[in-house]
């Protein structure tokens, strides 16, 4: 039996995720649902990107992955269904697909899936379940769409490296408040060729100047940098809020510096 996933940020406290919820067992009783969250900040792209390129690989191929942030369609705005890397797509063409693939998607099209209502303010019900629901049902994109060469590409910001330091920046905070940056494992290690070095944070008035493998390498209440689950530098207090003590937010500035 196929699954469907829900990443939104409809919250818990409404009616709106067990409308869409409805709508799906309205039309597939059996189907599988798994929530992803719907704790997404309003609108935050970045977030909703960061979450699903980080776990939608786990579940299995043929699994059809909802994305209700920002879903409203308008002229520069389309609703577009896509298979990539075994797994079916479905949301607003407003730039969160190009920051979860780092490779154009097997397949894209724009959908032409008419409502069942004139209402058009809740399009991950009243248009992402029913293409979710027909792919579940074994249809094909091409039914429900026409097919699309490109999408809307939202620039990530990627660390740079130059002069024995490299520049990054923290992209997530989750909910233990450990901060994950966009500096990778892979340039971390090349870059720095096994050479001593500082990660500075807050205007360098705190340092890590070691990896460590867990959380608990470090003593209760204490600073740790880690190569997380999704492959980039994390920084961390061992049973503490990170973001929080040290004032980290998302966007702020995280430097390494190498030296002999």
């Amino acid at each position: 039996m196929a699954i469907i996933t829900l990443t939104t940020d409809l919250g818990l406290v409404d009616n709106y995720v067990a409308s869409v919820k409805g709508a799906i067992l309205k039309e597939i009783p059996t189907i599988t649902i798994v929530d992803i969250t719907h704790e997404i900040p309003s609108f935050d792209l970045s977030k909703s990107a960061f979450v699903i390129r980080n776990c939608y690989q786990d579940f299995p191929e043929g699994t059809i992955h909802i994305i209700g942030v920002n879903s409203e369609s308008d002229f520069e705005t389309q609703h577009v269904a896509i298979y990539a890397n075994g797994h079916y797509f479905i949301g607003a063409d407003n730039g969160v697909f190009s920051l979860i693939f780092d490779t154009p998607p097997n397949k894209v099209v724009e959908l032409t899936i008419s409502q069942d209502t004139d209402r058009i303010t809740f399009p991950t019900k009243d248009v992402f379940v029913k293409a979710a629901c027909h792919i579940a049902r074994g249809g094909t994109l091409e039914i429900i769409g026409t097919e699309k060469q490109e999408l809307s590409v939202r620039t990530a910001f990627r660390a740079v490296s130059e002069n024995n330091i490299i520049r990054g920046i923290a992209t997530y905070i989750d909910h233990y408040g450990n901060v994950i940056t966009n500096i990778s494992e892979s340039l971390f290690k090349n870059f720095g060729n096994r050479r001593s070095f500082k990660i500075l944070f807050r205007s360098a008035e705190y340092e890590i100047n070691e990896i460590s493998l867990a959380y608990s390498s470090a003593i209760e209440g204490e600073r740790v940098a880690l190569f997380s689950s999704t492959g980039f530098i994390e920084i961390a207090i061992n049973k503490a809020n990170a973001s929080k003590l040290f004032g980290i937010n998302q966007g702020d500035i995280i430097r390494i510096e190498f030296y002999d």
